[in-house]
Order: structure tokens, then C-alpha cells, then sequence
């Protein structure tokens, strides 16, 4: 029978949970992510602010964006659509959270 080194058991435990903890702090919520990077243009109900209308944002809470599949919402969040600039810098779970929250904006 092998003996389990109790010491490094613990070691790699306490990595694990500070690593899973750090990583978990970095993360912004949907609806934060959105505020930041989003609700310029679109407003922070979706909407579309003042600055947004002008430029052609679309309002999120229409039919017409609402009938959006989560697909396309990804290809216009990652690559841009129009002035819309791309946002290749936001991770795919990001992307995933901004279409979730999207969905939440509707009429």
C-alpha cells in the first residue's frame, strides 16, 4: 500500500482553492461586462443611448434583435457588425455571458 504525502496533498488542496478564488475575482459578471463595454452605445438597459442612436446601435430589447440566434449575437459581439467595433479581446465564456444577458433585455 502507498503512503499518501498528506503534506503535499494540502499544499496542492490550498493552490487549488486560492487559484480557483483568484480566478473567480478576475471575472466581471455579465451585467458588468455589459455596463463597460457595451451600455455606451447601447445604452445600460439596452435601449441605446443618445450617442448610440446616432451611431445606428441597436435597441436589444426589439423583436428584431431578440430573433438573433445566440450564433449570430456571437459573431457580431467577436467580429463587429457596421461601426460596431469587434471585440476580439473578450474571452468566449465573456461572449456567452453578454448574449445570456442580452436575452434578459427583451420587451
Amino acid at each position: 500500500m502507498k503512503k499518501v504525502n498528506v503534506p503535499v496533498v494540502t499544499l496542492a488542496a490550498a493552490l487549488a482553492v486560492v487559484l480557483t478564488l483568484s480566478l473567480s475575482a478576475n471575472a466581471q459578471s455579465a451585467p458588468d461586462l455589459f455596463k463597460s463595454k457595451c451600455a455606451m452605445c447601447h445604452g445600460a438597459d439596452g435601449t441605446g443611448s443618445a450617442m448610440g442612436k446616432k451611431m445606428g446601435a441597436h435597441d436589444f430589447t426589439t423583436a428584431e434583435v431578440q430573433k438573433l440566434s445566440d450564433a449570430e449575437l456571437t459573431e457580431v459581439i467577436t467580429n463587429g457588425k457596421n461601426k460596431m467595433p469587434a471585440s476580439k479581446s473578450l474571452k468566449p465564456e465573456d461572449i456567452k455571458g453578454l448574449v445570456a444577458y442580452i436575452r434578459t433585455l427583451k420587451k
